[in-house]
């Protein structure tokens, strides 16, 4: 559990990190260099779940690197698919991380929504749907290992 204490909006309690595959954590199917140290921090004070369309059909060996399954989409209706399953683990509890149009429901779900730029691109629905936006993945996941980042960004 991370908790941050955010001036003028209270204390965010997050239990759960749901994160966008392609595009977000991997570039072309292959995971970002980097990810892997700090989701593996990450997993001793956040259940971790990763999503995906498995675009690049790679996906299990990303789920073997990380020693997590991602949950694989069905090809339509994405957005209320990723929403939904925030909305499952209890939104109120939960951050998202990612980049793409698709992402769109989990990011605005989310009690914390950060959305990525990335090689792949970075959708303006998504930007707009996020309370945050962090360069790259790296910057994202380090955002949550040091939350008082998070806390000085978003008080008011």
């Amino acid at each position: 559990m991370i908790e941050i204490e955010i001036p003028g909006r209270g204390v965010l309690t997050l239990e759960n990190l749901v994160m966008d595959v392609n595009g977000t954590l991997a570039v072309d199917g292959i995971l970002i260099a980097g990810v892997a140290p700090r989701l593996n921090f990450l997993k001793t004070v956040l259940n971790l779940h990763m999503i995906t369309a498995d675009t690049h059909g790679r996906q299990s060996e990303i789920d073997q690197t990380l020693g997590l399954k991602a949950r694989r989409l069905a090809p339509e209706g994405q957005i209320e698919q990723k929403a939904a399953f925030v909305r499952m683990l209890g939104a109120e509890k939960t951050a998202a991380i990612g980049q793409g149009a698709n992402d769109v429901g989990m990011l605005s779900a989310a009690a914390l929504g950060i959305c990525v730029g990335s090689p792949e691109g970075t959708a303006i629905p998504a930007l707009m749907a996020a309370d945050l936006f962090a360069p790259d993945i790296l910057t994202a996941l380090d955002l949550l290992l040091n939350p008082r980042r998070i806390s000085g960004t978003l008080r008011i």
